[in-house]
């Protein structure tokens, strides 16, 4: 097996940016990296702490992360499961980057930067949505904000109707838990409740 183990070695093999993929790169929201933001209703957020890595999932309405200057992102935390691993690695740790994903779009979104947790209740109750305010807000300083081009999401026809997938091929929550669980968790009751369960915690 041939491995690169050194950064001269992979620009060897990759070459130097170009122009345009460094030119894109800067340490604050411009109104066009704004748009994507404000359209966007799925960000996956990457946090590292001391037992590792983590990303995850952030989904709400379109423009739910709010801009609050050009260097300041605002993202509200809702119910879940209450295990709070990118929460956990923020306050040990404040690095964060962020993808925003934009439905019908090729093109991408991505921050890097450092967070912090606010519970301020009136920071909190300004993103209230059916009722319920955040949970608490993570409050992102921009360190670095640019596009990824779209050849990922047209590689892999992302927003491509034909190509997606029938959740019945797949396992289900209850099954995956079921097995994970040696049998504890009884996983036709889990599939069978949890909708009417994620409605009531949805936001």
């Amino acid at each position: 097996m041939s491995l690169i183990s050194t950064v001269e070695q992979l620009e060897v093999l990759y070459g130097v940016p170009g122009e345009t993929s460094l030119v894109k790169e800067l340490d604050h929201v411009i109104p066009e990296y704004a748009a994507f933001i404000e359209a966007s209703p799925f960000v996956s957020l990457a946090t590292s702490g001391p037992e590792g890595l983590d990303c995850s999932p952030r989904g709400d309405l379109a423009g739910f992360i709010r801009i609050h200057d050009p260097r300041t992102l605002m993202m509200p935390d809702r119910r879940g499961n209450n295990r709070a691993d990118s929460l956990r690695n923020i306050i040990r740790d404040p690095r964060v980057a962020l993808l925003f994903l934009v439905p019908g779009s090729g093109t991408t979104l991505r921050v890097n930067g450092r967070a912090h947790i606010n519970v301020d209740a009136e920071l909190c109750a300004s993103f209230t949505v059916e009722g319920k305010p955040a949970r608490s807000v993570t409050v992102i300083d921009v360190d670095a904000v640019y596009f990824q081009c779209a050849r990922a999401i047209v590689r892999s026809e992302l927003w491509n109707p034909e190509r997606h997938v029938d959740p019945k091929s797949l396992p289900t929550p209850g099954q995956i838990l079921a097995v994970t669980s040696r049998q504890g968790i009884d996983g036709e009751t889990y599939d069978r409740e949890w909708p009417e369960r994620a409605k009531k915690s949805m936001w």
